[in-house]
């Protein structure tokens, strides 16, 4: 959908109408001088351009196509894109768990590792950098890998534009983007509104978002100041449904979708202050952000159950402020007359969290807010120390080795407390030190062969520690951090007018890992289950086939399984787990292999494009009793560009699942009800302009 995915590459652009993007330091490993080529870990640029043939709603239209990614459009905007990374991720039923999310250099994830997508500006966004794998000490609290988007900064002469897009089921999005420099100010300013009737039955949604760049020189270094909107209100929840009504109607919601008006509403607003100074070996950054967030839930919890005095409602509704401080010294120099890069620093972030649970009914009234069920006020912190190192020892030699130290402290304060729901208050700590280590050989001026090691580290989050799995009351403070063990060895080439190989193989392996225990009526709850494997292959090419046209190609392969024998519950209203999961079982939510291939042909003013998105089968549950078939898709897009002295018009239109496949989009993990799927959509259609003026 965004047809620049390529991995950045070190070739200046030329002058043929495919563009030819240049090296950039990747981001995500914060390499003031080291390119992305340079170094021992797997990562992938996608740049996004003006040229875009999509809606821009969501950050999974950036991301298809990197191996190694799974980033699922579910279908239900009530709920965030599932996005995991070699199979960490895969269990997160809201928002995104076990991957480092950044939106211009401000944290996207909290401190108890919950992170979100929704607010990131795609029409702002110059680039999305994905480092797959804990291959850098600099963040936190993750195993899977880290994403980041970045705006592109303002500059004189930059164009402004206009964009909307229309489609199937009455989606609209509609956006502008001011960009440039006035005075001493760099700018990049960008709207967005959409809002969609939903594929499903009972799955409307709206959503408004801004971002905002501003910079400025001052006191010999850089100021930044990122600013952030995002509102969604009302957004409509069809849940799951059975294999036997997929079967019969993969449109229809559920009944009690319905029937309860399942639905959730976010508002985010947030702000970002960065100063960067360089004075000539040494680079200083400070960052601070702060934000607040707010979060309410209407699930289809019948009233039965909350009879239960110790049952949280029917109805969530969070809401709380968060912010942070980060800073960090960076030196490039020589040491014994080799190039080297130092960096050292610390962060310390916080989240405070009103927590309230409401019965979901009132009399015979279904979907309304009841009576208060829950009250907590939760507060989570981390305080970290870190410093990582690249030094080319020799001629075709680098090595890279860094450590984290995380520290982060839960607490929460029971507020409803009655003669029949005593005090769960309670406090939790979880403490880890992250080494990581690679080595780089360059055999030739194109190749690089690397190998890789590093230790990864991720905490419960509070919507994990929310709920406890045997139903009582209180917070699961007995769930363990997860602590990983990761291996990878890989090789890169860059070859002339942009070609670009990468291919990894990778191993990781996970003690206490944290998984699903229950999913039902919308709320889950999590477990420790032990010793778990992911190890595979990655691989991706970039090949330009003459001046006009374009190949992309990209293949993972994730065997995910579990190392020790754990029981579950096979039945809903399981007190005690009592069904064995056999050591080598898989792990639910993660396909096996995923396939990627685009052609780009722009002959002058036009543009036509083709691409196939494959998918094995996905295992729904920890029994593996049911699983997601397999799919192929076939995207297909055709785009024209008009150039006048007033500025330019380009027009698009885009065709999603052209030979109108039926298949299951994402899956829900250990559903209690047996809704384990969220079908995707039949044949879609969308147009669009856009234009462009300086």
């Amino acid at each position: 959908m965004l047809p620049n995915l390529a991995q950045a590459q070190n070739a200046a652009p030329p002058s043929p109408p495919i563009e030819r993007l240049p090296t950039v330091q990747v981001q995500a490993a914060r390499g003031q001088q080291v390119a992305d080529v340079d170094l021992p870990a797997s990562i992938s640029t996608v740049w996004l351009g003006d040229d875009a043939n999509g809606n821009l709603a969501q950050l999974s239209e950036a991301l298809n196509g990197i191996p190694g990614v799974v980033a699922r459009d579910r279908q239900n905007l009530a709920q965030d894109t599932q996005l995991s990374i070699r199979g960490f991720g895969a269990r997160s039923t809201f928002g995104v768990r076990g991957v480092r999310v950044l939106v211009d250099g401000v944290p996207a994830t909290m401190p108890d590792g919950q992170g979100q997508l929704s607010h990131a500006n795609l029409l702002s966004a110059e680039r999305v950098e994905v480092l797959r794998g804990p291959f850098s000490a600099l963040y936190g609290n993750s195993s899977g890998g880290v994403v980041q988007v970045w705006s592109a900064d303002g500059a004189a002469g930059d164009p402004w534009r206009l964009r909307v897009a229309t489609g199937s089921d009455a989606t609209l999005s509609a956006g502008a983007q001011l960009r440039g420099e006035q005075g001493p100010v760099r700018y990049n300013v960008a709207a967005n509104h959409f809002r969609t009737d939903g594929w499903r039955d009972h799955s409307a949604a709206r959503r408004e978002s801004l971002n905002a760049r501003l910079g400025t020189d001052v006191a010999d270094g850089q100021l930044e100041l990122v600013l952030n909107y995002f509102d969604s209100p009302d957004a409509q929840d069809p849940l799951g449904l059975t294999r036997e009504q997929v079967r019969q109607d993969p449109r229809q919601a559920t009944a009690v979708a319905t029937q309860y008006n399942t639905r959730k509403s976010a508002r985010q607003g947030q702000a970002g202050l960065v100063f960067t100074r360089t004075e000539g070996a040494q680079t200083w950054r400070t960052m601070g952000y702060a934000g607040q967030r707010s979060v309410e839930q209407y699930l289809a919890i019948p009233p039965g159950p909350q009879a239960n005095p110790l049952h949280a409602g029917g109805v969530i509704d969070l809401d709380g402020g968060y912010g942070g401080l980060d800073a960090r010294w960076a030196w490039q120099g020589q040491v014994a007359g080799r190039p080297l890069e130092f960096v050292i620093g610390a962060n310390a972030d916080q989240q405070l969290q009103n927590r309230r649970g409401y019965e979901n009914f009132v009399g015979d009234q279904l979907g309304v807010r009841g009576a208060l069920r829950r009250d907590q006020r939760d507060r989570v912190r981390n305080v970290d120390q870190f410093a990582q190192a690249f030094w080319q020892w020799a001629p075709r030699w680098s090595l890279l080795l860094g450590a984290r130290h995380s520290t982060v402290r839960f607490r929460s304060e029971d507020r409803y407390v009655t003669a029949r729901n005593p005090d769960d208050s309670g406090a939790r700590n979880y403490d880890a030190t992250t080494p990581v280590a690679g080595v780089v050989f360059h055999p030739s001026d194109a190749w690089r062969v690397y190998a890789s090691a590093g230790r990864g580290f991720e905490t419960p989050t509070f919507n994990e520690l929310g709920y406890r799995a045997d139903g009582q009351a209180g917070l699961a403070l007995d769930l363990s951090a997860a602590r990983s063990r990761n291996l990878e060895l890989g090789g890169k080439w860059r070859g002339s007018g942009g070609a670009a190989f990468d291919a990894a193989l990778f191993r990781a392996d996970t003690d206490d890992e944290l998984a699903v225990a229950s999913n039902t009526f919308g709320r889950s709850t999590y477990r420790n289950i032990g010793k778990t494997r992911r190890q595979g292959a990655e691989a991706s090419l970039q090949l330009p086939l003459g001046a006009q046209v374009q190949a992309t190609l990209a293949y993972t392969y994730v065997e995910a399984t579990v190392r020790e024998p754990y029981l579950v519950c096979a039945a809903s209203n399981c007190a005690t787990p009592n069904t064995p999961v056999a050591a080598g079982s898989r792990l639910p939510g993660v396909p096996e292999q995923q396939w990627f291939g685009r052609v780009d042909y722009r002959p002058g003013e036009w543009e036509w494009a083709g691409e196939v998105v494959a998918s094995s089968d996905t295992v729904v549950n920890d029994l593996a009793t049911d699983s997601a078939p397999g799919y192929a898709l076939l995207n297909l897009e055709a785009a024209h560009r008009w150039t006048t002295a007033q500025g330019a018009l380009r027009v698009f239109a885009r065709i999603d699942n052209a030979l109108d496949q039926r298949y299951i989009g994402s899956v829900i993990v250990n559903d209690g009800n047996q809704r384990f799927f969220e079908p995707g959509p039949d044949r879609r259609y969308s147009v669009g302009a856009q234009w462009t003026w300086r």
